[in-house]
């Protein structure tokens, strides 16, 4: 890890003061204070409907102006600064407008130069940004010094951060990027034709070492560094410029999306026409997030127990502390016949009851209201070893494969509530030979500490992380010993912190915060908490991938996660909304799910995020529930493309965000994508393979690297 280390070593960041610390510590007490009663107004808010904002910005305004002794270096700077911070866009070939770097860099491109002329939105004049032009370099260096918090954590665990981000950067640091610092997670490459996706024989030998976990990291990693960065950027979100700004930079980025669309709409439209064999059937598209315990949807379940009904009435399949009963004997204990089952009775439906419901949504994985065919069919650990839960998953990656052209990432879970659990369930993969060239897998890790101390299960909190890590460890150390195991993991490609994100912990992390073998209330610890001991052993793996609700949640996978899921609260932060857009920051949306159970579909931000340029995808979550068709990841498509009125290049664009998202491999990846698939802007884009018009990537590229040189500019203009 010291080689990665060096960039992030070499910027200039000032350690945070007393005050710094103080001011976090009183946003997240506010945020936690308001958590339950507040909703669209929040104190990180910036909203046009709610004008006090505007008007303490304007009071500070004219108190700087006031304060401020109008000398003449000062009128100097005041014109330097405006001068400097009028900016243009790259500009057509047949513009005389002197070339910026961007131009520059566009115009040695020849991949480039395939982009059809299109009309760019050019703003011209002194650059009016709503805050002075001292308040201007402060954010700047705020969002600098934000991303390089990302960059670092993102280095450290071998994650990807985008070059075009890094190269500003650098620029602001006044030192050169270096190619070799851009990592990328190293996913399994697919099976070769004929290739035994389980076989052993070319497991690793054992390394020989001894491992030992130290206050819950089995790799001790200097928390003090961890949790400045969150109290900085926890500062950084509530400060009233940095708001205004990034509020006022996310209203342009949507309203020039809705300028470009207008303009040039119909060239992109041209673009794809002219496009042979490609359209949006054929081009491929990931499930990002979707759960394998629902990854079938209702009527399939149904199918399958009846089925099953039809096959296996007399065969043992369920133990009581009685005795063991058949499959008859079962459904007669449940007082039903499954030749009567229908969707409606099978009740596995989210529905209007569910809405802001988590706990009656929990329920519906009970099929029938029954804890027991759950138990039989959508676990892994039960009687009959979870055959029926393997042989569903299977028939799902089976129409996978005949649909060709969609992929899932299901999760599967591990509590860590005891050391076994990850044997049990590598077994039951390997021996029900689990393989799909369509599904990767990930882990998901339920955030449900609590129920287990609750009951006693645990001692502290250390306990659960050891049973979460320390076997996977012991198979990277040693996997002859761990056959099974170390094959599991060859398909496992990233871990999904999990549970009910409208629940908020009022403990704020810090350095003075208890160690986990020292946590054994019974309280469950905060996201962050989580995260970060996550991070600190998954590091080693080098694949976290998170979920995250409440802004503290979103503020803490910034800072560790490759991405997130949902991100609807990420509306009401412009700073952190503004941050994900600057880095790029992956996010699996998913509005057929949101729409049952936290947000009308109609007020979803997905179009919002879209328009302005974050990278999103879309996935189902859970078919079970939420969808009706045998492709769900089409239906989440259709619908979207209806509600929002989205164009094909609109869906094509989503479709490519979801491959460069998941967590195939390297090699799939440049099939899909084309060769080129990991430059960013039009050079990446293989029109023949993503269908994605080079108009699109070129608006996309241009307006992400104006944005990211506004901070250059902001920074130099206050030296």
């Amino acid at each position: 890890l010291s080689t990665s280390l060096k960039p992030s070593e070499k910027l200039h960041q000032p350690n945070l003061d007393d005050a710094t610390r103080s001011f976090a510590e009183k946003v997240f007490a506010s945020e936690v204070k308001d958590e339950g009663g507040r909703h669209e107004i929040s104190p990180f808010d910036v909203d046009e409907i709610c004008p006090i904002s505007h008007h303490e910005m304007q009071a500070h305004i004219f108190q700087l102006e006031a304060l401020s002794t109008p000398t003449e270096s000062r009128r100097k700077k005041r014109f330097f600064g405006r001068k400097t911070i009028s900016l243009s866009v790259p500009q057509s070939e047949a513009s005389s407008t002197k070339l910026s770097h961007i131009d520059e860099y566009i115009s040695t491109s020849p991949t480039y130069q395939t982009v059809p002329d299109f009309q760019r939105v050019q703003i011209t004049g002194d650059y009016a940004s709503g805050v002075t032009v001292e308040d201007f370099e402060m954010v700047c260096k705020g969002l600098y010094r934000a991303l390089c918090i990302r960059e670092k954590y993102m280095q450290k665990s071998f994650q990807r951060f985008p070059k075009t981000a890094s190269k500003y950067l650098r620029n602001i640091d006044g030192e050169a990027w270096v190619a070799k610092e851009s990592f990328y997670p190293v996913f399994t490459p697919p099976m070769k034709k004929g290739e035994d996706p389980f076989r052993t024989d070319n497991l690793p030998e054992n390394l020989g070492y001894h491992l030992k976990m130290k206050d819950g990291v089995v790799y001790v990693y200097p928390n003090e560094e961890a949790a400045n960065d969150m109290n900085f950027l926890l500062a950084l979100i509530a400060q009233g410029p940095v708001k205004t700004y990034t509020h006022r930079r996310l209203k342009f980025l949507s309203s020039k999306f809705q300028v470009h669309q207008m303009l040039n709409e119909m060239d992109e439209l041209k673009e794809l026409k002219n496009n042979p064999h490609r359209d949006f059937y054929n081009c491929r598209k990931v499930d990002t997030h979707i759960h394998a315990a629902a990854c079938m949807n209702q009527k399939h379940l149904l199918r399958f127990i009846k089925k099953s009904y039809q096959i296996d009435a007399d065969r043992v399949v369920y133990s009581t502390k009685e005795k063991n009963l058949t499959l008859k004997e079962l459904f007669v204990k449940l007082k039903m016949h499954p030749y009567d089952l229908t969707v409606d009775s099978l009740d596995v439906h989210a529905g209007r009851q569910t809405f802001q419901r988590f706990d009656k949504f929990n329920d519906k994985y009970n099929p029938v209201g029954a804890s027991e065919l759950r138990d039989l069919y959508l676990k892994t650990d039960n009687y009959i070893n979870g055959e029926y839960f393997a042989t569903i998953i299977k028939e799902v990656g089976a129409d996978l494969v005949d649909a060709k052209y969609q992929h899932a990432e299901p999760r599967l879970s591990i509590y860590g509530r005891s050391p076994d659990e990850w044997s049990k369930l590598s077994a039951w993969f390997v021996q029900n030979r689990i393989y799909c060239p369509n599904m990767t897998w990930m882990i998901q890790v339920p955030r449900i500490y609590d129920v287990f101390r609750l009951k006693n299960f645990l001692p502290h909190f250390g306990k659960m992380l050891e049973n979460i890590f320390m076997p996977v460890f012991e198979a990277t150390i040693n996997p002859q010993a761990h056959p099974d195991l170390s094959v599991f993991l060859k398909h496992i490609t990233g871990f999904d912190s999990v549970d009910d994100e409208s629940k908020h912990s009022g403990h704020m992390f810090s350095s003075k915060s208890p160690k986990p073998q020292e946590w054994t209330m019974e309280k469950n610890p905060s996201y962050t908490y989580y995260t970060y001991y996550m991070y600190a052993n998954i590091l080693q793996f080098h694949f976290p991938r998170e979920r995250a609700g409440a802004l503290t949640h979103l503020m803490t996978a910034f800072m560790t996660a490759d991405n997130i899921s949902h991100g609807l609260n990420l509306k009401k932060s412009p700073v952190l909304q503004y941050l994900f857009f600057l880095a790029q920051i992956p996010i699996a949306m998913s509005p057929l799910s949101n729409n049952s159970l936290f947000l009308e579909y109609a007020k979803n931000p997905f179009l919002d995020f879209l328009q302005k340029g974050l990278m999103i995808s879309l996935s189902t979550d859970d078919p079970m529930q939420f969808h009706f068709t045998k492709e769900p990841l089409m239906e989440e498509y259709a619908i979207a493309a209806q509600v929002f009125k989205l164009s094909t290049c609109d869906m094509c664009e989503v479709a490519r965000n979801s491959v460069l998202q998941c967590g195939i491999s390297h090699e799939e990846k440049a099939k899909f994508l084309g060769a080129n698939y990991l430059e960013e802007g039009p050079i990446g884009n293989d029109i023949r393979k993503t269908n994605v018009a080079q108009i699109r990537m070129a608006y996309r590229y241009e307006t992400w690297c104006y944005e990211l040189n506004l901070i250059v500019e902001g920074i130099k203009s206050g030296e």
